[in-house]
């Protein structure tokens, strides 16, 4: 996994006068899931906004070498997607037509092929594609969620606390479907995620955020079994 695909290079960046990431310095290499820990109030959704060009950086960010977009409509047609936190599903509109709308930025002629396909992949969106995705529960929301983003045929997928508000199974078997991903498809992911265990079970690297500073990464099982960075900041 030598071919590097994101790079963070002394990022700051914040809301107004009030700075949240301090001097970020991260990559995600091709095929890597790459999981972000921290609590709430970390800095973890401001730095996946940070990428989407969301908020106003300092520092360096690149993709695939070349310098990234600073707006969220180029970021995505750069070939990175994003699940934001809550979902952000349309509620009103069926599953399919929620797929559709993920390929809105598309001009070929596969994405009904490509419906079909997400659709093979999560079979319970497959149970409910004329369902109104508000009348979905939390699992299946964030399930359509994930493949309204690969309708875009993303080169990376960044996924914010997918398991928020979901029940212990759902998050289990999300966190297995997005390793099946993966392995499968050769998606390369960066999540940020507050369920640091099943994370890091999936994850290749991990980073850990306190106050909007990376304070210690490695390799995942490297993070999961140490137990001075378990006990203080992955909270198991």
């Amino acid at each position: 996994m030598s071919d590097e695909m994101l790079r963070l290079e002394g990022v700051t960046g914040g809301y107004g006068p009030v700075t949240v990431l301090r001097d970020i310095d991260l990559t995600v290499s091709e095929g890597e899931v790459v999981v972000v820990l921290g609590a709430n109030g970390a800095g973890k959704t401001t730095m996946l906004r940070a990428i989407t060009g969301e908020i106003a950086t300092q520092g360096s960010l690149s993709f695939e070498g070349a310098a990234l977009p600073r707006n969220p409509e180029n970021v995505a047609r750069a070939g990175i997607a994003h699940v934001p936190q809550g979902r952000g599903t349309f509620a009103d509109l069926t599953t399919e037509e929620n797929l559709r709308l993920g390929a809105v930025l598309r001009s070929d002629g596969d994405v009904r092929r490509d419906i079909d396909h997400w659709l093979e992949v999560f079979p319970r969106l497959g149970d409910r594609r004329e369902q109104a995705a508000g009348s979905m529960s939390g699992g299946e929301q964030q399930m359509l969620a994930i493949a309204r983003a690969m309708m875009l045929r993303p080169r990376l997928l960044l996924l914010d606390e997918p398991s928020l508000g979901l029940a212990p199974l759902i998050t289990r078997d999300l966190f297995e479907r997005l390793g099946a991903l993966n392995r499968d498809e050769g998606l390369t992911v960066l999540v940020v995620e507050q369920n640091a265990n099943l994370a890091l079970e999936i994850g290749h690297r991990g980073y850990v955020l306190e106050t909007g500073q990376i304070v210690a990464s490695g390799p995942s099982h490297q993070l999961r079994d140490d137990d001075a960075i378990r006990k203080a900041y992955l909270g198991f």
